[in-house]
């Protein structure tokens, strides 16, 4: 594709949101960073305090997981909005009823969108066929009923995957797109997409991909009502047997940086810096934050390090997410600190006191994300998860938030797990600490 397409999509949301991306040099020499690192004073204005504290729970769409119900996809148009629209609401009266007070939606579980985008086609959760209109949109909806509940909503977006395998079938599908307005990002930026961890992703070296991922975020948040916009923890994403060949970007774009790993680090930083300020130019009310992998680096690493032997997001995801913090760039960063008291490794404790002091000197707030998927289920390496049906380890890791000053508040990993066998003594426990 001609580079002048790579904006195609971006003039389309007018000169306000063209005018507020930051857009990323393309020059050989590595860009200088958009944001003065901190000497004693973060770089954005102090925060407003948050008077409640965060209970939030994830909403999963990638795969169905949460939520559209897998089997109102087979039904007739009709039926299947009303039984999508109708799982909501019910969830939502659930997620109330426990006193959750936020709902981080998943509108962006791959290169597919669950609103009505010009630049991302529909996501083929909603009627099984990517591109195809759901009949309603359900962004605007989950916003209507979260916000009639007087419950807030943060869009969650997966910056950079595309599919979640690689599939034949999968590619079809992807290259059906083409015939459609907008048509997947597989076909119109080839040259963007790698495969890693046997899904197909954005190339985050390169400097279009990032702009179009942050002329997709202005696009959200100048259109929709949201409280929030958040990125997960997958910003590299590779595994041993498929790891992200980005070799020849690095040539292109790499010189200067001692190190590849450096030169990723760089990439993500330079997408959170962009989305951060473009998100504050359209509307500084609606905060910004990342749910990144628990441990930054482990103490064996680096002696700014958690006492930990986990896997880090800066070493593997190439996310610097302490220096985010440092530099003021998030509201909140919410770290899935998804291990009990007594795992050595990585203790849920020695996690949350060591970001508490991470966020200390700064503005950005702390949530801490708890694993509920573990509830319940019997696990060799973390018995706890099923002694007195999980109460115990949850209520000593709500109590440390809760006595934390730093910690304003928990966000639950997530939603259905509420409604599962296994979650119902903690479920009954969180209704009676939180619940109205």
């Amino acid at each position: 594709m001609s580079h002048s397409l790579s904006f195609q999509t971006v003039s389309k949301l007018g000169a306000l949101v063209a005018g507020a991306l930051l857009l990323a040099s393309c020059s050989s020499e590595p860009p200088k960073s958009l944001v003065t690192p901190v000497a004693g004073k973060p770089s954005l204005p102090a925060r407003p305090q948050q008077n409640q504290e965060m209970r939030g729970v994830w909403l999963t769409t990638v795969s169905r997981l949460d939520w559209p119900p897998v089997a109102s996809v087979n039904s007739s148009p009709a039926l299947r909005i009303s039984q999508q629209q109708q799982a909501l609401r019910l969830k939502l009266d659930n997620l109330k009823s426990l006193g959750i007070n936020t709902v981080f939606f998943q509108v962006k579980p791959d290169g597919t969108a669950l609103w009505a985008s010009k630049i991302l086609p529909w996501s083929d959760m909603m009627t099984g066929k990517i591109g195809e209109d759901p009949g309603y949109d359900p962004l605007k909806f989950m916003l209507d009923e979260a916000h009639k509940r007087g419950m807030k909503v943060h869009a969650w977006f997966n910056p950079y995957r595309v599919s979640t395998n690689t599939k034949p079938s999968t590619v079809s599908e992807l290259n059906r797109t083409l015939s459609l307005d907008p048509a997947s990002v597989f076909v119109l930026h080839r040259d963007w997409i790698r495969t890693a961890s046997d899904r197909f992703v954005l190339d985050p070296g390169i400097p279009e991909a990032r702009d179009w991922i942050t002329s997709i975020v202005a696009e959200v948040v100048t259109n929709y009502p949201v409280d929030g916009v958040q990125f997960d923890d997958y910003f590299y994403a590779e595994s041993a047997g498929s790891a992200l060949n980005d070799s020849q970007t690095f040539i292109k774009y790499g010189k200067g940086y001692h190190s590849k790993a450096d030169w990723r680090r760089h990439n993500t930083q330079q997408l959170i810096e962009q989305v951060s300020r473009t998100i504050k130019q359209l509307k500084p009310g609606v905060e910004f934050g990342v749910s990144p992998a628990g441990v930054w680096r482990n103490l064996s690493q680096d002696s700014a390090g958690s006492d930990t032997r986990g896997a880090a997001a800066y070493d593997e995801a190439y996310a610097d997410t302490r220096q985010w913090v440092q530099q003021g760039l998030l509201d909140y960063i919410a770290p899935q600190v998804y291990w009990p008291f007594s795992r050595k490794a990585a203790r849920y404790d020695v996690l949350a006191k060591w970001w508490a002091d991470v966020v200390k000197p700064t503005h950005t707030r702390l949530y801490i994300g708890v694993a509920l998927y573990k509830v319940g289920e019997p696990s060799k390496m973390e018995p706890d998860w099923t002694v007195g049906g999980g109460v115990p380890e949850l209520k000593k890791q709500l109590d440390l938030n809760a006595s934390t000053p730093q910690i304003s508040g928990t966000i639950l990993f997530r939603e259905n797990y509420l409604n599962q066998p296994q979650t119902r003594d903690a479920v009954n426990y969180l209704r009676s600490r939180w619940g109205s």
